[in-house]
């Protein structure tokens, strides 16, 4: 299938430990637990917003069709939502953003890894996209870990630039699909 196949049937990522599926009003119970939190907010850009602190309004306005790829992380044992990861900004089917959030109670576990290397494993073997970035703020040391620890190369920073709605210093960071190795080894596995 295409990119373009995907935004109408939404892929579902399994992982040992994750699924990464479409969020559903049954998942409400756990949302409420971390959404509103604003630790969750420190480092993302803009403060929560009105879904963020009252996730009821997620399941109220219809669904509409959008160009871009959004999960709900949820441990598999007890299909609980701990996180959010997107695709965006997908220009040209060619390169696209991804963004990763996971609940303050459950970082430090892996889960970002886990969660992140499915979405990029996903991105490189079954659509078109060449290219994956991001941006994060210098300070949130646990995110770039992430990302490095996923292959992505820190390819700049931006001094007081504008990271959604908060100035701040931020990096830039890359991953390639020729990054990954022919035998599905990401480059650079950190420990």
């Amino acid at each position: 299938m295409a990119l373009a196949d995907y935004m109408a049937h939404k892929p579902v990522l399994t992982t040992d430990r994750l699924t990464l599926r479409q969020l559903r009003p049954s998942d409400l119970p756990a949302l409420k637990e971390w959404m509103p939190d604003k630790a969750m907010y420190q480092y993302w850009g803009k403060p929560a917003g009105k879904t963020d602190k009252n996730p009821q309004l997620l399941f109220e306005k219809a669904e509409k069709r959008t160009k871009s790829l959004h999960w709900a992380i949820a441990l598999k044992e007890e299909d609980k939502v701990i996180g959010e990861a997107w695709i965006y900004l997908i220009e040209k089917n060619r390169m696209a953003k991804m963004a990763l959030r996971i609940a303050p109670a459950y970082q430090g576990k892996g889960y970002a890894t886990e969660a992140a290397k499915a979405v990029i494993d996903f991105c490189f073997t079954h659509t078109e996209l060449q290219r994956l970035w991001t941006d994060v703020d210098v300070r949130n040391i646990p995110s770039w870990k992430v990302l490095e620890k996923c292959g992505f190369t820190r390819e700049g920073l931006i001094r007081q630039g504008k990271m959604v709605n908060t100035w701040c210093d931020y990096y830039i960071y890359g991953l390639l699909k020729t990054d990954i190795r022919k035998d599905g080894a990401l480059p650079r596995i950190l420990d």
